[in-house]
């Protein structure tokens, strides 16, 4: 992987920050070279939110997977049926497109500077393979999960340069969120710090920060972290 972009992950639980930060520092970025932002979540939304606004039955449909996602955690809960497998592995084809996508940006020799990043460390939710949260029931929902846990540990496998992981507490991430379900929410705060993204190295911040600073430690994070890698300024950007 050593011909590979540097690549910056931004990540944090629904409510932290991610996509402000990310676009708050690009800028910054741009001076070691040519760089480029990916959002690497669903876009539309959470993968809840999403099913939620599929035509007639998405609300039915986004109820009856969050409660069973919930159970599997606790309960190791069966996936309900091939055609809820089936919905679940499309969103994780739109994360693996993108994925894709900002490889070839990558490999072109772009710095990426991403919005989330997928993971397997927490199943079910977080940008991790959502079938993973419960049990596969029959032939066909058996083959996706493992096919989806394949694609996820293949997206994992390549390890950001650097990760900005954003720390928010659960009434901050509600207060910004308020369309988000609460308890959603607090799985996502808690699982946060349980992420560890294949060893890579990662810098913790506070997103209650005000942004300016938060910001410009970000930015001292960054410069560090292309520091340790020997990456200097493009000439004329020299800080």
């Amino acid at each position: 992987m050593s011909e590979l972009a540097p690549l910056i992950a931004i990540v944090g639980a629904d409510g932290s920050g991610k996509t402000t930060v990310s676009a708050a520092v690009i800028g910054f970025v741009r001076r070691y070279g040519q760089a480029e932002t990916a959002h690497l979540g669903l876009k539309s939304g959470d993968l809840g939110r999403a099913i939620q606004r599929l035509p007639l039955v998405g609300a039915g449909l986004d109820k009856k997977i969050h409660n069973r996602a919930s159970r599997a955690r606790d309960k190791a809960d069966t996936i309900p049926g091939p055609i809820t497998a089936l919905v679940i592995f499309a969103f994780s084809q739109f994360r693996l497109l993108r994925f894709r996508r900002m490889m070839r940006l990558r490999r072109s020799g772009q710095i990426i500077v991403t919005d989330r990043y997928p993971q397997t460390d927490v199943p079910g939710f977080f940008d991790g393979p959502g079938l993973s949260a419960a049990r596969a029931k029959g032939w066909f929902t058996r083959w996706l999960a493992r096919l989806e846990l394949r694609q996820y540990q293949w997206m994992a496998s390549f390890r950001p340069s650097l990760v900005i992981r954003l720390n928010v507490d659960l009434e901050t991430a509600f207060a910004r969120k308020p369309d988000h379900r609460y308890e959603s929410l607090r799985q996502k705060v808690e699982a946060t710090r349980r992420l560890r993204f294949g060893g890579a190295p990662i810098v913790d911040f506070d997103s209650s920060t005000p942004l300016d600073v938060l910001v410009d430690e970000v930015q001292l994070a960054i410069a560090a972290g292309f520091d340790a890698l020997g990456i200097v300024p493009t000439e004329g950007t020299r800080m």
